[in-house]
C-alpha cells in the first residue's frame, strides 16, 4: 500500500520535534507535539508569573498572556480536534454541538495569539519610539487591558464559525460530527466573513509586525549613531554605553519572538492567499501536492506555539536561571525531606 509522502515527512517531523521516538501509526506523533508544548508553555507561565526574569512588570504581563494563549492553542487545536480522533473516536467530542464549539475555540485561540504578539510588538515600539507616549502607554495596567479586549474581540469575531457547521448525521435525535454548512460555500455573507477573517488574521499581523520592527530597527539605528557621536565629542573615549547595551538586550527578545513568528506563519500566510485565489474546495488525495502544502503549514503553525520559551532560555541569563532552579528543586526537596 502506497505511503504518502506527507506521512513519512510526520514520521520524522514530530519524533524529532518531541524529542523521542515512539513506534506507531503516524498520526500517533502528532500527539506528541501537543504535550511537550503543553509542558513547555506551562513552565513558561509559572517562570514568568513569579517576576524573577529581570523583565519589567509590562513586559511579564505581556508575555505570560502569550503563554497563556499558546496553551490554549494547544489544547483546543491539537489534543481536543487531534487527539479526540485519534484515541476517541465517535465520542462526545464527535457529538456536532461540541465538535462546533471546539473549532471555535481552535479559531478563537489562534485569532487571540497572534493579536497579543501584534500588541507586544507595539507596546516595544512605544517604548522605543514613543518617548512621551511611553510613560503612559507602557504600564501593567495597560497591559492588563490589552491582553483582555485582545481577548474578548477574538473570541467575538471568531463566534460565526460555530454557525457555519451542521450535523454529519443524527441518531436517535443527537447529531453527531460536523460538516460545512452548504450556505457557507454559496453565501456572499459568508464568504465576506471569511474573507474579512484572512484578512484579520494573519495578514493584517503579518504586515503590522513587519512594519513595525522596520520602524523600531530604524529608531534604533538613528538613536545609536546619535549617541555614539555625542560620546565620542564629549570625551574622545569608547566607552560602553550603558543605556544602548540595556535597550539592545530588551530589543532582543521582541526581534526574537517577532521574527520567529513572521518565519512560521508565512507559509501559512501564503497559502491562506493562494487556496483562497484558485477557491480550493476539497483535496484528491494526500498526495496532492495543496494538501501536502496545507499540512506543512500547519505544522510550521502549531510548532510557533512552543517557540516562546526557547527564545527566552536562549536570550534571558534569569530566565535560564529560574529554568535551572524549577528543574532542581524537587531534587532538594527529596534530599530535603530524606534528611529530615
Amino acid at each position: 500500500m502506497h505511503y504518502p509522502v506527507i506521512y513519512k515527512v510526520q514520521d520524522i517531523y514530530y519524533p524529532v520535534l518531541a524529542a523521542v521516538g515512539v513506534p506507531g501509526k503516524p498520526l500517533k506523533f502528532i500527539s506528541l507535539l501537543p504535550f511537550l508544548s503543553l509542558t513547555v508553555n506551562l513552565v513558561a507561565i509559572v517562570i514568568l508569573s513569579r517576576g524573577k526574569c529581570g523583565l519589567s512588570k509590562c513586559i511579564s504581563r505581556y508575555l505570560v498572556g502569550m503563554a497563556v494563549a499558546d496553551l490554549l492553542v494547544v489544547i483546543t487545536d491539537p489534543i481536543l480536534r487531534w487527539i479526540g480522533q485519534i484515541y476517541l473516536p465517535r465520542s462526545f467530542l464527535d457529538i456536532t454541538p461540541v465538535c462546533s464549539l471546539i473549532i471555535f475555540l481552535s479559531y478563537a485561540t489562534a485569532v487571540v495569539s497572534v493579536w497579543l504578539t501584534v500588541a507586544f510588538t507595539f507596546d516595544r515600539f512605544v517604548a522605543i519610539c514613543c518617548e512621551k507616549l511611553k510613560t503612559k502607554y507602557c504600564t501593567e495596567k495597560t497591559a492588563a487591558v490589552v491582553l483582555g479586549t485582545v481577548s474578548v474581540l477574538g473570541c467575538l469575531e471568531s463566534l460565526p464559525w460555530y454557525f457555519t457547521l451542521k450535523p454529519d448525521y443524527i441518531i436517535d435525535n443527537v447529531p453527531w460530527f460536523c460538516v460545512i454548512t452548504r450556505s457557507f460555500r454559496t453565501s456572499p455573507s459568508w464568504s465576506a466573513f471569511d474573507l474579512f477573517h484572512l484578512i484579520l488574521t494573519p495578514c493584517v499581523p503579518f504586515c503590522l509586525i513587519l512594519l513595525l520592527n522596520v520602524l523600531t530597527v530604524r529608531r534604533i539605528l538613528v538613536a545609536s549613531r546619535a549617541r555614539s557621536g555625542l560620546r565620542g565629542h564629549s570625551n574622545g573615549e569608547n566607552h560602553k554605553d550603558a543605556e544602548m547595551e540595556n535597550r539592545k538586550k530588551s530589543i532582543i527578545i521582541l526581534f526574537s519572538i517577532s521574527g520567529s513568528f513572521i518565519l512560521l506563519w508565512v507559509t501559512q500566510v501564503i497559502f491562506y492567499i493562494f487556496a483562497r485565489i484558485i477557491n480550493i474546495q476539497s483535496y484528491n488525495s494526500a498526495t496532492d501536492p495543496v494538501y501536502i502544502a496545507e499540512h506543512t503549514a500547519k505544522m510550521l503553525q502549531l510548532f510557533s506555539s512552543c517557540t516562546n520559551t526557547c527564545i527566552y532560555v536562549l536570550t534571558q541569563t534569569k530566565f535560564r536561571e529560574e529554568l535551572k532552579n524549577a528543574v532542581k528543586y524537587p531534587f532538594h526537596l527529596i534530599v530535603k525531606l530524606v534528611r529530615s
